[in-house]
């Protein structure tokens, strides 16, 4: 088992709390110093230039699909070299009627070293497995399709 802890700081700079009017700017930090700044969504009056909780999220699962992916790889011995994704999360109403993110779309791109030889099938099997085993993926109720 393990912890993985966050803080959020957030303080009002706006004299206003009109929703139309409060700022959505925050920070994220982590235990490694690590400082993120970030914001609502830009469709909720959130920074552009800031991350938001949305994209994290995508970029978490994406993030953790690769990361199991390459551990796959890694004890099948077949060496990677790189890899690419372009994750694409879908916002809409759910079952309940609810804003959520149900659907993330992955286009993981992988180049192998030269000499590895993966076919179709076998890639699509270490895809199904990477989902299978990603602690993310693992951890959401939302469809995680992988497009190969």
């Amino acid at each position: 088992m393990s912890e993985h802890v966050a803080d959020i700081a957030w303080e009002r700079e706006t004299e206003s709390f009109a929703y139309d009017d409060y700022n959505r700017t925050h920070v994220w930090r982590f235990d490694n110093g690590l400082e993120i700044a970030a914001a609502a969504a830009p469709a909720y009056l959130g920074d552009p230039s800031c991350l938001d909780p949305e994209e994290a999220f995508v970029a978490s699962v994406s993030s953790c699909h690769m990361l199991t992916f390459l551990a796959i790889a890694a004890r099948k011995r077949l060496t990677v070299d790189a890899y690419e994704d372009h994750a694409v999360g879908r916002m809409e109403k759910n079952e309940d009627g609810r804003l959520a993110i149900t659907r993330i779309d992955l286009h993981p791109k992988i180049r192998f070293a030269d000499g590895v030889e993966v076919n179709a099938q076998a890639l699509d099997k270490m895809h199904h497995a990477a989902h299978e085993q990603c602690f993310i993926a693992n951890s959401v109720k939302t469809e995680i399709v992988v497009n190969t």
